[in-house]
């Protein structure tokens, strides 16, 4: 697009790829985020003195802040981003469940808002049935939330959630919903534009994944119809419609194993696993995004996957020993290519990776004619990629892909509750 670029680092970061390709880079603190990639009034000054007119939030930090989206609004700098008015709507999972249902879109059975004691949790519980699952309202990556399965143990699990909500996001608010048995996870990309118009680029299972950690995504799901496929995009489209929504998001739903889907909650931002759409659809979702915070419409097209793509998240951790994070010095490095192979990352040979954020380092994205040919293809990039002096997630991602019931798409967002880790080869660790 031409566009000059300025990356933003912490110390930690300062010998990472982005920050040596960037036209212009400024640090901006010290490794613990509060002080780095959290401190806004760096962020703003960073832009200030580089004369830069927009920021992309990335998908982590602040790429959610409503507080972040405002300020930059103050000092008329372009956030390529949802406005704090729909970051907050959105971002309030009780506030976004009511909205998507005065819109029209399937939600979960539950409270309507937060719910005010543990008797009144106990009566709706009552009245939806068990199994329920209480959630924090603020709460993100499995925090805040427990499954109860009969009203004993409903104050020990209200008590827990809420101590843990408070703790993580200084929110202590609950709320309560049917707990959705043998569910898949599956998003919508979305793109909106400032006219209001929306138009979605179909479907993405997510529903591979620890702890409410996603680990693997491809598009399409093994488990979607043309039918479903159709109905979900609608329903995502008058979801983004109903608040306005500008740029890139994705509507969250649970589909069960009767192929109801239901709202789980929207994410107001690009997602780790955008890529893959990219690959199925051929559109850049980042070229996008820029376009549509600089005012320009979108083509009002839905798009439909015309391949098949699978992304592995290959994570600096240890899957043999309860995905233990492995930080340290990247010895050697190979990454694989090819027809279909795409890598996207900031590591290198001698790049030393920090224990102070995420643990992820790069992203294998494989597309093929057929989902079978996608398993294939990544497997052997998978056996190409050498990343020696660390532990990795290649073991356990060459595991999965041998496994039959993955292999023949039979799989929900439990599947890695009974996953014989003991399959993961040492050889490629």
């Amino acid at each position: 697009m031409g566009v000059k670029t300025v990356a933003v680092y912490s110390t930690a970061d300062k010998d990472s790829l982005h920050v040596r390709f960037a036209d212009e880079a400024v640090c901006i603190g010290a490794p613990p985020s509060k002080d780095s990639y959290l401190n806004i009034p760096r962020i703003i000054a960073a832009a200030e003195i580089t004369n830069a007119d927009a920021i992309h939030p990335g998908y982590g930090f602040l790429s959610e802040n409503a507080e972040f989206s405002r300020i930059c609004e103050e000092y008329n700098i372009k956030f390529i981003g949802a406005s704090p008015e729909m970051i907050n709507q959105m971002g309030d999972k009780a506030t976004a469940k009511a909205t998507m249902e005065a819109a029209g879109v399937p939600t979960i059975p539950g409270s309507k808002g937060l719910l005010k004691s543990v008797e009144e949790g106990l009566v709706l519980a009552e009245e939806i049935g068990y199994p329920i699952i209480l959630k924090a309202t603020a709460g993100g990556g499995g925090r805040g939330m427990r499954i109860v399965k009969e009203p004993a143990g409903f104050k020990k699990a209200w008590d827990d959630a809420r101590q843990e909500s408070a703790a993580a996001f200084g929110n202590a608010g609950l709320y309560l919903e049917k707990f959705v048995e043998e569910p898949r996870h599956i998003e919508i990309q979305i793109i909106g534009d400032s006219t209001g118009k929306a138009c979605h680029l179909s479907e993405r299972d997510c529903s591979i994944q620890r702890r409410h950690q996603k680990l693997v995504e491809e598009t399409p799901s093994p488990f979607i119809t043309d039918e479903l496929r159709e109905k979900m995009g609608k329903a995502a489209i008058k979801g983004a419609e109903a608040i306005s929504y500008e740029g890139a998001g994705t509507i969250e739903f649970l589909v069960d194993k009767n192929r109801n889907f239901y709202f789980m909650e929207m994410n107001t931002r690009i997602q780790v696993e955008h890529p893959i759409t990219e690959e199925v659809t051929d559109f850049d979702l980042i070229k996008e995004q820029i376009k549509v915070a600089a005012g320009e419409p979108i083509s009002g097209k839905n798009y439909f996957p015309k391949l098949y793509a699978m992304e592995c998240r290959i994570n600096a951790e240890d899957p043999s020993n309860g995905f233990r994070p492995s930080p340290g010095k990247i010895v050697n490095l190979h990454l694989p290519g090819g027809k279909g192979v795409r890598i996207d990352s900031h590591v290198y040979a001698g790049y030393v990776i920090p224990p102070n954020y995420d643990s992820m380092i790069a992203k294998l994205i494989v597309s093929a004619q057929s989902r079978q040919e996608v398993i294939v293809r990544m497997k052997r990039a998978l056996a190409e990629f050498v990343i020696d002096g660390i532990k990795t997630t290649i073991p356990f991602h060459l595991a999965l892909l041998d496994d039959p019931e993955f292999v023949a798409g039979n799989f929900t967002t439990k599947f890695l509750d009974t996953f014989d880790f003991s399959s993961i080869s040492q050889e490629k660790s």
